[in-house]
């Protein structure tokens, strides 16, 4: 069963509401990870939750260029596409 857009902005802001132990009330795919005050360590965290989550592994290089929560969620649909 594959998530939707809208489920992995979900998965993605609950999961980041539990890491930085802050919330997000409104998060959108545009929304610049590094303004919400999530550095790159609290990055990894989410992600890994993310792919236990999601049953998916994201290569720490394949994170190099994410810069929004688009960014994020387009390489999740990849990976969960086997591309």
């Amino acid at each position: 069963m594959s998530s939707s857009r809208a489920e992995l902005l979900q998965i993605f802001s609950k999961t980041a509401t539990e890491i930085v132990e802050k919330e997000f009330s409104n998060i959108s795919e545009s929304t610049v990870i590094s303004e919400l005050g999530i550095d790159s360590l609290g990055m990894l965290e989410i992600v890994g939750s993310m792919e236990r989550q999601l049953k998916i592994t994201l290569p720490d290089e394949s994170l190099a260029g994410i810069q929004t929560v688009k960014d994020l969620l387009e390489l999740v649909e990849r990976k969960r596409q086997g591309v």
